[in-house]
């Protein structure tokens, strides 16, 4: 406690802003676990078990770009403590009787916790930029790549609690855990969460959401098909082929996936140190557009192995691990660079757009996913994956680019 003490107050918010974001991603893991493996076992189909999240991918479009201006009118502190408790509400929907939990409550409370996942989301990714000092970028790559890598190890993690959870208390018995946990944490980030953290000095007004940034753009549109990229072959077509085509039991399925996401989270905590951030060059547009077409070769080569006959489970296993590898730097260098190019005052607008982005290729991933797979196979998942790449790849080259970039260290 004496050490904690001893820290800064920017220092003490981050790590709380931090804990938030852990304790909340946990639990959005887990829940999506939970959901996945109960309506299994209830009967549901891989495609129609993916269709509960629907509400909680579309309802993300609108949540970033209205979050990030509410969080510019309110407060981050606001909007976080708002994710936190609607989450703790969207759970609290799930302790309904077993024959009260109709695929309809379900879906409105996926709805409902996509609405707090990216109002969660935006709050944290956001407040970073406010707690650096804007000359030090690389403890702002640094911080921006350790939140971001660590969501995501502990979102595999998350898969991992919700199915002991499921398999030692059973469905009702984790929701209720998780809603108890959750609603300790919303208590204590309202007591000690900065309250005028992130608010604008002005009120932006509502035609101020879309961002009049040609590198926010810019760097949205390449977030869009970067997500689809990854999302058009992972989140239906790639579970449906292991189980489907490859005789793998759903357990091995959600193993290999959840140690996937851990991985993929370890990697982009790792970011800085791949990409030589400890030189005096940061990551920029021309950084970019090299990690995003070094992508694009992954899918492209998984989809030559499968239609050569090429140990097609060795292919895929291999492919699926270097994919997410340089999946993780490239999001990892657009986390950063959205961070450093938001205009500080009113950050949240700025950032709320990039992941209103984000959220649309990951709703466009979603739905071509399964249609495109049902249809003509996972070769031809890959193949869109990697030409979504490419164009990610192209939007990237109308990034800034700067000969030098100072890594000032705080």
């Amino acid at each position: 406690m004496r050490k904690l003490a001893s820290l800064s107050e920017d220092v003490r918010q981050y790590l709380l802003v931090t804990f938030n974001y852990w304790t909340f991603t946990l639990t959005d893991g887990a829940l999506r676990m939970l959901v996945v493996l109960h309506f299994h076992e209830l009967g549901y189909s891989p495609l129609e078990v993916a269709m509960l999240f629907l509400f909680y991918e579309i309802f993300g479009v609108f949540t970033n770009l209205l979050g990030g201006w509410l969080g510019a009118r309110i407060g981050l502190n606001a909007t976080m403590n708002i994710g936190l408790l609607l989450q703790v509400v969207a759970l609290s929907m799930l302790l309904v009787p077993q024959d009260m939990l109709t695929v309809a409550l379900v879906m409105a409370a996926q709805a409902l916790s996509g609405i707090a996942k990216d109002l969660n989301k935006m709050s944290a990714k956001s407040a970073i930029k406010l707690l650096v000092p804007a000359q030090a970028q690389g403890t702002l790559y640094s911080w921006v790549a350790l939140l971001t890598g660590s969501k995501n190890a502990l979102k595999g993690v998350g898969f991992f609690l919700g199915g002991l959870l499921l398999t030692v208390w059973g469905f009702r018995e984790a929701i209720l855990a998780m809603a108890a946990t959750l609603a300790v944490v919303w208590l204590l980030s309202i007591l000690n969460l900065k309250k005028s953290l992130g608010k604008s000095s002005g009120k932006p007004k509502f035609s101020q959401l879309l961002s009049k940034s040609r590198a926010v753009n810019s760097l949205s549109a390449a977030r869009l098909f970067l997500f689809a990229a990854r999302d058009v072959w992972f989140v239906v077509a790639l579970p449906v082929y292991l189980s489907a085509g490859l005789g793998w039991s759903h357990w091995a399925v959600g193993a290999f996936l959840a140690s996937w996401v851990i991985g993929y989270g370890v990697v982009q905590s790792a970011a800085p140190k791949i990409t030589g951030s400890g030189s005096r060059r940061l990551p920029d547009g021309k950084s970019a557009f090299a990690w995003a077409i070094t992508l694009a070769l992954a899918p492209a080569t998984i989809a030559l192995a499968l239609a050569a006959g090429i140990g097609p489970q060795a292919s895929l296993v291999i492919g699926l691990l270097v994919f997410g590898v340089l999946f993780a730097v490239n999001s990892a260098l657009h986390s950063y660079l959205i961070v450093s190019y938001a205009q500080g005052d009113g950050v949240s607008l700025d950032v709320g757009f990039y992941y209103m982005a984000n959220a649309m290729g990951r709703l466009l991933g979603t739905v071509l996913s399964g249609w495109v797979y049902q249809v003509w196979g996972l070769a031809a998942c890959l193949w869109i994956s990697s030409a979504f790449i490419v164009v990610s790849a192209g939007i990237a080259l109308l990034l800034p680019r700067q000969s030098v970039q100072h890594a000032h260290r705080w």
